[in-house]
C-alpha cells in the first residue's frame, strides 16, 4: 500500500517569512517521482509544545512523518529533544556522528566547541542517518506504524539526506509501484492556450498515464506521469506518445527532461559554433546572468554592454539619434540597432538585444508599462519582437529575457525557423 506522507517544518523564520520554505518543494517533487503522495505540509514554530500537537496530528493523517528544521547547536534547536521525550528515550552519544564531526573541524582547521560536540546526541531509539555534508546527523524512528524522519532544515543538507537516505529507505520499506516520468518543456505559450491545444491528445491518454501542468514564467512545463499497469516497457509506451504532442505544440516544445531555456540555447550556440553576446537596456545584465549560469559558457559567450541611457545607445552601440527621436528608446527599431551595433562591437556571431518599460512607472498611453522589445542580430538578418506583458517590475524584467532567449533559440543561423 503506498502511504500518505506529511511533511512539516519547523522554525519561527518560516513562520515570520523570514526564509522561504524552498525545503518542502524539492521534497515533494522527489516523493512524486517515485509515486508517493504528499497529504499535507505544516509549518510550525519552535515550540516544544506545538511541535508535540503535531505531531500527534500528522500521525493519525499519515503513515510517513518527514520533519526539517530544529537540529542546529543553538537553545531554539529543540527537535531532537522534543522527539526524544515524544518516544520515551534519551539522548546518547553517537561515536560516528562524533568522529565525523570532529573531521569536518579538523578539516577547517577550527575549534570544535562543546555546543558543536552536542551535535552527536542523538535519541537512543532512532536510526541514525549519516549528513556528509553537515554535522546535524538525520533521524529515523518507527513507532506505531508510523514513519518519522527529522532531517536540518538547511536545504543542502536537506537534499542530501533525501536523496541518499531517506528515498532509498522509503522504497525499500514501502516497496514503492514503478513510475516513470517525462518532462516536456514548452516556452512562449500560456497555460491554457497550451490545455486547448492539445485537448484532444490529452483526453486520449492511456489510464496509466496522467499529465500534470506546471506553469512558470513564459512557458509550462508538462510532466507525464506512468503508473505500472502490470504490462511491460511502460516507458516505451509514454514516449510513443511524445511525437503526437510535439506535432500539435511545434516550435513550442524547446526541449525534454529538467533542462533550462538557458542550457539549450547554449547547446545550440556550441553545435553551430557560434559566439553570442548582449546588449540590455531594461534587462540591466539579467539576460548576461542567464546565459552565463550554464556551466561552459565561456564557449560561447563573450561579454555584455548594459545601455541603460540613450547617451551610451548612441555612443556604444551606435543607435541614430535620429531612429530614438523617431521611434523612443523601446521600439523595435532601437532594439534592432542595438543589436547590430553590439555585434560589430564584440565581434560576435549573434547579439541580442532588450529594451522596454519595467514598471512601477514610466509608462505612457501610446506605450504602457510592459511594453517590452526584443532583438537578435546575426551576419544575415535582424529579428526583432514586440510583446505587452505587465506583471511587476521584477517579472517583468525576468519574462523579457525568457523571450530574448526564445528568440534566440528560434533564430539561429541553420536552426527551427530558417
Amino acid at each position: 500500500m503506498v502511504p500518505d506522507i506529511e511533511i512539516m517544518t519547523i522554525g519561527d523564520e518560516l513562520l515570520y517569512g523570514q526564509v522561504i520554505d524552498t525545503n518542502s518543494a524539492f521534497m515533494g517533487q522527489e516523493l512524486g517521482k517515485l509515486g508517493l503522495r504528499v497529504r499535507q505540509i505544516t509549518s510550525v514554530s519552535d515550540r516544544a509544545d506545538e511541535i508535540v500537537a503535531t505531531l500527534d496530528q500528522a500521525r493519525q493523517r499519515a503513515r510517513v512523518v518527514l520533519m526539517t528544521g530544529g537540529l542546529g547547536p543553538t537553545k531554539d534547536d529543540l527537535t531532537k529533544h522534543v522527539l526524544a521525550r515524544y518516544f520515551g528515550t534519551e539522548l546518547v552519544l553517537d561515536e560516528n556522528v562524533l568522529r565525523h564531526v570532529e573531521g569536518i573541524f579538523a578539516r577547517y582547521n577550527r575549534p570544535m566547541l562543546e555546543v558543536n560536540r552536542q551535535q552527536a546526541m542523538v535519541p537512543a531509539n532512532c536510526q541514525v542517518l549519516h549528513n556528509a555534508v553537515g554535522t546535524a546527523p538525520g533521524m529515523w524512528f518507527e513507532d506505531g506504524g508510523v514513519v518519522f524522519v527529522s532531517m536540518p532544515g538547511v536545504p543542502h543538507e536537506m537534499k542530501y539526506l533525501m536523496t541518499h537516505e531517506v528515498l532509498p529507505r522509503l522504497r525499500a520499506h514501502f516497496q514503492t509501484p514503478a513510475i516513470e516520468h517525462i518532462v516536456v518543456q514548452t516556452v512562449g505559450l500560456g497555460e491554457s492556450f497550451l490545455a486547448q491545444q492539445i485537448e484532444d491528445w490529452e483526453t486520449a491518454l492511456p489510464p496509466y498515464v496522467k499529465l500534470a501542468y506546471l506553469p512558470y514564467l513564459g512557458g509550462v512545463r508538462l510532466r507525464l506521469t506512468g503508473q505500472d499497469d502490470g504490462q511491460p516497457h511502460l516507458l516505451a509506451r509514454m514516449e510513443a506518445l511524445l511525437p503526437e504532442l510535439r506535432r500539435l505544440l511545434g516550435t513550442h516544445v524547446y526541449a525534454e527532461g529538467e533542462i533550462k531555456l538557458e542550457e539549450v540555447v547554449g547547446q545550440l550556440l556550441m553545435e553551430r559554433g557560434l559566439t553570442v553576446g548582449t546588449a540590455e537596456s531594461c534587462t540591466g545584465g539579467l539576460l548576461a546572468h542567464r546565459l552565463t549560469s550554464v556551466p561552459g559558457a565561456s564557449r560561447y559567450y563573450q561579454g555584455s554592454l548594459v545601455a541603460y541611457s540613450n547617451e551610451l545607445k548612441m555612443a556604444e552601440l551606435g543607435v541614430q539619434a535620429e531612429t530614438l527621436a523617431a521611434h523612443g528608446a523601446v521600439s523595435e527599431a532601437v532594439v534592432a540597432e542595438m543589436a547590430e551595433g553590439l555585434r560589430r562591437r564584440l565581434g560576435v556571431d549573434v547579439a541580442l538585444a532588450t529594451s522596454g518599460i519595467a514598471g512601477p512607472d514610466g509608462g505612457t498611453p501610446e506605450k504602457p508599462v510592459g511594453t517590452i522589445c526584443v532583438a537578435y542580430a546575426d551576419a544575415h538578418r535582424t529579428v526583432t519582437k514586440q510583446i505587452s506583458f505587465d506583471r511587476g517590475r521584477q517579472l517583468n524584467l525576468e519574462f523579457t529575457a525568457t523571450t530574448a532567449l526564445n528568440l534566440l533559440r528560434l533564430s539561429l543561423p541553420g536552426g527551427i525557423q530558417e
